[in-house]
């Protein structure tokens, strides 16, 4: 009798969207020139769509802008994810924050590893523009979650305020990454704060 054969097909992945490619472009283009020296025609461009292609997905460039924020935010928030599912200690959740901020400087970029994306974003706008607020959301979201890990080890008043030193040894190993090119600050901070963490 004969074994009947069956063929798995995996479906084909449809190829990205206008939007899809207009937001990698811009996040691309934002991150390695910034984002006021970054012209709609430089994005219309790289993502190889008609500029009224843009303004069908994005209402203006501060829209794109926006949508740039959400899907770093976003980004960094896969990375942290997939980093605490492999923790099997709570130090290792709390460290899981510096191990996502190494993933990302250790990505590949066209000109290098400039620091933290959000931050140079936030520096281009005034005080009291919405991307500035949509940055720091994203900051007071990274120390919540520190505070959270570290609340199973310590007090609610220590771990808000370990957080926030945390935050600030982050920031710093961060903003000297992306001067130097080089994960190699960030991999120092994880190493303080594992000895912080060891003392308590």
């Amino acid at each position: 009798m004969a074994v009947a054969e069956f063929v798995c097909f995996t479906p084909l992945r449809q190829p990205p969207s206008a939007r899809e490619r207009l937001l990698d472009a811009a996040a691309r283009r934002f991150y390695e020139d910034g984002v006021h020296a970054t012209g709609i025609d430089t994005i219309t461009s790289a993502a190889g769509v008609a500029k009224k292609s843009l303004y069908n997905n994005f209402s203006s460039k501060a829209e794109l802008v926006s949508a740039y924020i959400d899907a770093r935010h976003k980004e960094w928030l896969d990375l942290h994810r997939e980093r605490s599912a492999k923790a099997s200690t709570i130090t290792d959740r709390v460290v899981a924050v510096f191990d996502a901020y190494i993933d990302h400087a250790n990505d590949a970029y066209g000109k290098g590893f400039r620091g933290c994306g959000l931050l140079n974003t936030a520096a281009e706008f005034p005080a009291g523009h919405p991307a500035r607020s949509s940055v720091r959301a994203h900051k007071e979201q990274v120390e919540k979650i520190l505070a959270e890990d570290l609340e199973s080890m310590t007090s609610e008043a220590e771990a808000l305020e370990l957080a926030e030193h945390f935050s600030f040894i982050l920031e710093g190993a961060v903003a000297r990454a992306g001067l130097e090119g080089t994960p190699e600050r960030l991999e120092h901070a994880r190493a303080i704060a594992l000895r912080m963490l060891a003392a308590l």
